[in-house]
């Protein structure tokens, strides 16, 4: 598919992996000032079992070099879809031809799933390479802000804590425990905005699980109320430990349990050789997790937006 007069259009393969990552990590340089992408998150992704490379996902190409990509996800079944898209300064064109084949397949999906329209979310940067005056034009606005935060990490600064009285941990290394870690996730973050349900297996592929390393995924359990948080987090980022998940039940919120679980998380990295541990929030999260994190001296690395259209759909 042609684009313009150097430009051309096909899906991504697997084997364009390596393109991709040098993409987004151009990207990351731009917008963050380093590259923090690594090679096998954008290999996780077009293998994921729900990728559908051939209708889902879209590379643009200024003669050899790849300008500009995007790939689309359909979590929820229904209207909600989401858009991954990456583009470099000076191919905006060319980044707006793959925003507009990703909203004609965002409605296709929203029809095959029975819903009238397709409410589409991407997620940029607060000061991204894409020009957002494209997504004005386009219909799109922001919904909401993330931040990704960061603490810095030594074994002096941060030994492993006691538990408090009443609470012990335990690592997901059996079955059993995984599937009880995505049942406490599914839990506690069900009434988060933008929460899309999945099920066990499909937790399991969201997160990559054949890399996950399940001593580094927790379960608090609490004398009185039994399992009462998780924390989910990874050890195979180049540039830093990460949190991937934090859930307390509402019933143990305000116990102190997720700041615990945060400690432990601290002091465990540390003695791992990390010097950073890093995640992502959502500002407006009702249950006080920016509070929380920043209470423990975790600071803003870069912010994030959501931007959304709804696209009616026909026929």
């Amino acid at each position: 598919m042609q684009t313009g007069p150097t430009e051309t259009v096909r899906a991504a393969r697997t084997e364009d992996a390596p393109q991709i990552c040098e993409l987004l990590n151009t990207i990351d340089t731009i917008e963050i000032g380093a590259p923090e992408t690594d090679l096998h998150t954008v290999e996780a992704d077009l293998v994921h079992p729900e990728a559908d490379l051939p209708h889902n996902s879209w590379l643009a190409f200024d003669h050899d070099r790849l300008v500009a990509y995007a790939l689309l996800w359909d979590d929820s079944g229904a209207e909600r879809i989401d858009i991954d898209h990456y583009v470099l300064p000076g191919h905006q064109a060319a980044g707006e031809r793959l925003l507009e084949l990703a909203e004609e397949r965002a409605r296709d999906k929203a029809r095959q799933n029975g819903a009238a329209q397709a409410v589409v979310h991407l997620h940029l940067n607060q000061r991204p390479t894409t020009d957002t005056a494209i997504l004005t034009r386009r219909g799109w606005h922001t919904v909401r802000r993330y931040q990704v935060l960061v603490r810095g990490l030594s074994p002096e600064a941060d030994p492993v804590p006691e538990p408090p009285a009443g609470v012990t941990l335990r690592a997901c290394t059996d079955e059993a425990d995984r599937r009880r870690a995505h049942a406490l996730l599914e839990e506690t973050f069900a009434e988060h905005f933008d929460h899309q349900a999945r099920t066990y297996e499909q937790w399991l592929d969201d997160i990559d699980a054949a890399r996950a390393d399940w001593s580094l995924v927790w379960i608090a359990t609490v004398d009185g109320l039994g399992d009462a948080a998780v924390l989910v987090t990874r050890n195979d980022r180049t540039g830093m430990g990460w949190v991937r998940n934090l859930g307390v039940r509402k019933a143990a919120r305000g116990q102190g349990i997720g700041g615990h679980l945060l400690r432990h998380a601290f002091g465990v990295y540390a003695a791992l050789g990390r010097d950073t541990l890093g995640l992502g929030v959502d500002v407006l999260n009702e249950s006080g997790a920016l509070r929380l994190y920043e209470a423990h001296g975790m600071r803003l690395h870069y912010a994030v937006d959501t931007w959304e259209v709804t696209l009616p759909v026909t026929g």
